[in-house]
């Protein structure tokens, strides 16, 4: 054969290979065309509307520029709600990377009852919300199940959402809820590490914190990132829970971001929802762009 041949041949071949990869990318549009067409149409374009609305006097449509943003963050009712929120993301997300965590770690070795442990940690994903909330109020309510276990103890009854404690009801609701889900994603994570690093480890005279802190967290490290970036999401979805509760006005620590949103919309604040909605949707993009550069540098570090 000759080189002409050759090259004559080299080239089909490559026409041939891009017309599979067209079509290949062609055919995964095609399936995702459905999906993407709902994100536009029911998130995308909405936001970029809002946003829009954010700059604008809702009702007469007349430009007002960052007033309706120097309107929020002027807003009393705003400050105390993401005064509680990034204190509920601050106790929620450490505490349930560390459960979620701890308890993958043991339901990946060989305990006895560790299929049934594994369903009953993710049962609660399955129940309601409103079973949830009721769940709440049958046991923190002033005349709940808590409050009657204190008073046969000799001790007062709490009033539990109209006190601080209130948060650390949600917090522990929401851990509650959430931490089966994100021990399922660090097992997958987990059984992806090869035994042999473990048994060299081993070998090499490492102790368990030692396997833990150079192997585990380093080859959990992807998982990590996307157990945070989905546990700080899942924050921002709490309300549900205190809405059911305590309603619109909540007392204490639990009046989140998403009640003064909600209550906003409930009013008509068109501008006002917009433009708070458009500046914590800046705030999320921020977190999750800090920690994927966290992430990154370390991964730098350790390469």
């Amino acid at each position: 054969m000759t080189t002409a041949q050759n090259l004559v041949r080299q080239t089909a071949n490559k026409r041939t290979s891009r017309l599979l990869r067209i079509r290949e990318a062609g055919f995964g549009l095609l399936f995702i065309a459905p999906s993407l067409a709902g994100c536009l149409v029911f998130v995308v374009v909405p936001f970029f509307d809002a946003v829009r609305r954010s700059f604008f006097n809702g009702m007469q449509g007349i430009f007002v520029g960052f007033e309706n943003y120097i309107a929020i963050f002027q807003n009393a009712s705003f400050q105390q709600a993401t005064g509680n929120t990034l204190r509920f993301i601050a106790w929620c997300v450490p505490l349930l990377l560390a459960f979620s965590l701890g308890l993958a770690l043991l339901l990946s070795k060989p305990v006895f009852g560790r299929g049934a442990l594994r369903a009953a940690f993710l049962l609660p994903i399955a129940i309601p919300v409103a079973s949830v909330a009721l769940l709440w109020q049958v046991l923190f309510h002033v005349n709940g199940l808590v409050n009657n276990a204190l008073q046969s103890l000799g001790l007062e009854r709490i009033d539990w959402m109209a006190t601080n404690w209130s948060l650390f009801c949600l917090v522990v609701s929401y851990i509650w809820k959430n931490v089966g889900y994100n021990m399922v994603l660090f097992l997958a994570g987990l059984s992806g590490i090869s035994p042999a690093l473990y048994e060299a480890a081993s070998v090499d005279g490492a102790g368990p914190w030692t396997k833990f802190t150079r192997i585990t967290l380093p080859c959990l490290r992807p998982t990590l990132f996307t157990v945070t970036v989905l546990a700080l999401l899942n924050t921002f979805k709490a309300y549900r829970e205190a809405w059911l509760v305590a309603g619109n006005y909540p007392k204490g620590n639990i009046y989140l971001l998403q009640h003064t949103l909600n209550n906003w919309f409930n009013n008509l604040d068109i501008e006002k929802v917009s433009a708070a909605a458009t500046v914590t949707a800046l705030v999320i993009l921020a977190l999750v762009a800090a920690l994927n550069r966290a992430w990154s540098m370390q991964s730098e570090e350790v390469a």
